[in-house]
């Protein structure tokens, strides 16, 4: 385990979003389901995207990456039977992987380490044995899918992890019949599958959507192309925060049409009080005097660590809800960014469903980073204005999904 010493500081300049790992992990999968060989970019290789491209591989696929340009190879998708998926720490490579796998009639046994072992597989034990698929679980990882799925009608609680239904989209539009995907209850982290479809879109694959979910039609063939990838306004948030609480700060590769949910940290950040320019494909964020507001986390549940460290440094109190399905993250994130902030000196309530967060300021001092990324990450934003340094637990955790970061905190002026 190791630790970071960040100081005080301000953070101003120029940074560019890495690739949105959310765009990345769905892109690899159209371009391995195409058939064909396929070019993306860019493309950086954080520990969840080398998960994506090991299950790829695993079905037979091939990949190569030069510089930022990720080649994928997809003309021997399935010619592997049986196959052994090791998804890392990454749920969404688990959840986007066990229907794929079975709708190309693998035989598949899905493993994975750390907090991943911990986190739900059910709804797909639950549904894929209707569909063909029997299903092998303790409710974690490990799990064993043997049979091909069939086509037919999928019902799926919207408020669990959108993961599931983009699962269920990449892999229906391969079977030989219609699909529906219904909705027993309203969908949350909706940008999710909105970028699933228009991912699956640009590789000329169709899911409408509709009142009662999604309709795909079977027997679609996903195209060859070449693909860019768009920025990570889920990391571009870090940055932005940073420049709302200490300095100025433009993240450039943020596309303002993007169908991410977290480009939400934007308005977020201009009703706290920052100072908030938008371009096209960039966001501009300078420091003002914030106050507290409410926040409802159902569409943006990555943003709720970040979120909770700027409303520390916001006049009044901020209070954030809907938030439940952050205790099935990395850590549960509702304890660990409350633990993260009540001991730099914070006062931060944790409710079943949220936090209420007491703008009081921060003093600085020692916390767990709880192997988070996002939690290590929100440290940093919290030392910026903290009184004195903050040291954080577990490092190497942002090599989950953005190794570079403290090289691009330091370029803007932060202090590690």
């Amino acid at each position: 385990m190791s630790t970071v010493k960040i100081y005080p500081s301000q953070l101003n300049g120029t940074v560019t979003a890495p690739p949105s790992k959310s765009d990345v992990h769905r892109a690899v999968i159209c371009a391995a389901l195409s058939g064909g060989v396929c070019r993306l970019a860019p493309v950086a290789l954080s520990n969840d995207i080398r998960a994506t491209i090991g299950c790829v591989e695993a079905l037979g696929a091939k990949t190569s990456l030069s510089g930022d340009v990720l080649t994928v190879d997809g003309t021997d998708i399935f010619s592997e039977k049986t196959a052994v998926l090791n998804c890392l720490e990454s749920g969404s490579t688990m959840r986007f992987f066990i229907p794929v796998a079975a709708a190309g009639g693998v035989s598949a046994e899905f493993i994975g380490c750390g907090s991943l072992l911990s986190r739900p597989v059910g709804l797909f034990a639950d549904i894929l044995p209707r569909a063909g698929v029997n299903v092998e679980t303790g409710g974690t990882l490990p799990l064993k899918t043997d049979g091909k799925l069939k086509s037919g009608t999928f019902e799926v609680a919207g408020n669990i992890s959108s993961q599931y239904i983009t699962g269920l989209l990449f892999a229906l539009p391969l079977l030989d019949g219609d699909s529906r995907i219904v909705l027993t209850t309203p969908l949350q982290s909706a940008g999710y599958t909105d970028m699933t479809t228009a991912c699956m879109r640009a590789f000329g694959v169709e899911a409408e959507r509709t009142d009662y979910g999604w309709f795909i039609k079977g027997g679609q063939r996903y195209a060859v192309r070449d693909y860019r990838t768009e920025g990570d306004w889920s990391q571009a948030a870090f940055f932005m925060a940073g420049g709302a609480l200490s300095g100025d700060v433009t993240v450039s590769g943020v596309y303002d049409d993007s169908a991410q949910g977290d480009r939400e940290i934007a308005a977020l950040l201009e009703r706290f009080g920052a100072e908030v320019e938008r371009g096209g494909d960039f966001v501009r964020v300078r420091k003002a005097p914030l106050r507290g507001i409410e926040i409802d986390a159902r569409q943006i549940p990555d943003l709720v660590p970040v979120l909770s460290t700027v409303a520390c440094f916001a006049q009044g109190d901020t209070v954030i809800s809907e938030a439940e399905r952050l205790r099935i993250k990395e850590s549960d994130r509702l304890k660990t960014t409350a633990a993260l902030l009540n001991s730099l000196g914070g006062s931060v309530e944790e409710k079943p469903d949220g936090l209420v967060i007491h703008g009081t300021g921060l003093v600085g001092g020692c916390a767990e980073g709880a192997n988070d990324h996002r939690i290590v990450m929100s440290a940093a934003v919290a030392a910026l204005l903290s009184e004195n340094a903050v040291t954080v637990t577990d490092r190497e955790s942002i090599n989950k999904s953005y190794p570079a970061f403290f090289e691009d905190y330091k370029k803007l002026g932060g202090a590690v």
